[in-house]
């Protein structure tokens, strides 16, 4: 399907809605990743969290990764503290920092994901 090291495009539109284990009423398109473009060491999706959607809290041991909040409002938890995050937020989670994002609004929260490295050795 992919070269490695092949350049890709593809339309936001060609790629399916999923449900990642523990998310709650919220799903995201796998953009880039190993899978999809044979990024070795990104994977780049967009996520959208129906009002009360939810990930539960968790830590990753390796993986950093950037939250880029495009549209509507939550709290977003890091280490036990929540805090309220919108549009144009950007949040930073370094590796072993237990977090969790909720939906508190009124609209649908969607945002960038960017997760390195793309597994969680």
């Amino acid at each position: 399907m992919y070269e490695r090291n092949a350049a890709s495009i593809r339309n936001i539109a060609e790629i399916l809605w999923e449900t990642p284990p523990e998310h709650y009423d919220a799903h995201s398109k796998m953009l880039i990743n190993p899978k999809t473009a044979k990024s070795e060491r990104l994977d780049y999706r967009i996520s959208s969290y129906q009002p009360k959607g939810h990930v539960a809290p968790h830590r990753h041991k390796v993986q950093e990764q950037i939250y880029h909040v495009l549209e509507g409002e939550g709290l977003m938890e890091l280490d036990g503290e929540r805090r309220v995050v919108r549009r144009h937020d950007v949040i930073h989670i370094p590796p072993g920092v237990e977090h969790a994002i909720y939906n508190s609004g009124l609209q649908d929260l969607v945002f960038l994901v960017v997760t390195t490295p793309p597994a969680d050795a």
